[in-house]
């Protein structure tokens, strides 16, 4: 897994950077994406997320997932 500097206020990172980062599946972040307002940048036609704002919105979003069964 690649590892972002921690020097770099506002990394951009791809789908698949996050999903590693995040630790789930690619199309766990585009659901995210869609239903969960995941904050994001649209270059062309692909995704870029900054790290800063993924950890505060992750940071604001955690109490919606904390106690919830996972779904088979």
């Amino acid at each position: 897994m690649k590892r972002i500097p921690s020097d770099v206020p506002s990394a951009l990172m791809t789908v698949t950077e996050l999903s590693e980062y995040l630790r789930v599946h690619p199309s766990t972040v585009y659901r995210l994406l869609q239903s969960r307002g995941l904050p994001a940048l649209k270059v062309g036609r692909n995704w870029r997320f900054s790290l800063e704002q993924v950890n505060r919105w992750c940071m604001e979003h955690e109490d919606e997932y904390k106690d919830k069964p996972r779904q088979k």
